[in-house]
């Protein structure tokens, strides 16, 4: 069982940056692929990106460009670089080992 445990979340003015980071714990047996996803006040929870075990990434449309994914393996940690934030960032940030193993979420506010 891994578990896992986000920090780094806070407020922010538009155009400023925040690092997200995901520590994980455990048994890490089968999980090849970590990822972060959000959900905003409303809305569903959606992917922001993903990063396997051979350092491939993928990114949401929304924050290509903006956001980088990376993992320390000897930390086993990921991290969420986030530059350039907009208002409609704001949401709340959730850590993922795929498939189904979760943070408790850590909020992100993107103030205009």
């Amino acid at each position: 069982q891994v578990q896992l445990v986000e920090s780094g979340g806070g407020l922010v003015q538009a155009g400023g940056s925040l690092r997200l980071s995901c520590a994980a714990s455990g048994s890490f047996f089968g999980i090849t692929v970590m990822g972060w996803y959000r959900q905003a006040p409303g809305k569903e929870r959606e992917l922001v990106a993903f990063i396997t075990a051979g350092d491939r990434t993928n990114y949401a449309d929304a924050v290509k460009g903006r956001f980088t994914i990376s993992r320390d393996k000897t930390k086993n940690t990921v991290y969420l670089q986030m530059n350039s934030l907009k208002p409609e960032d704001t949401a709340v940030y959730y850590c993922n080992a795929a498939p189904a193993t979760w943070g408790k979420g850590i909020l992100v506010t993107v103030s205009s």
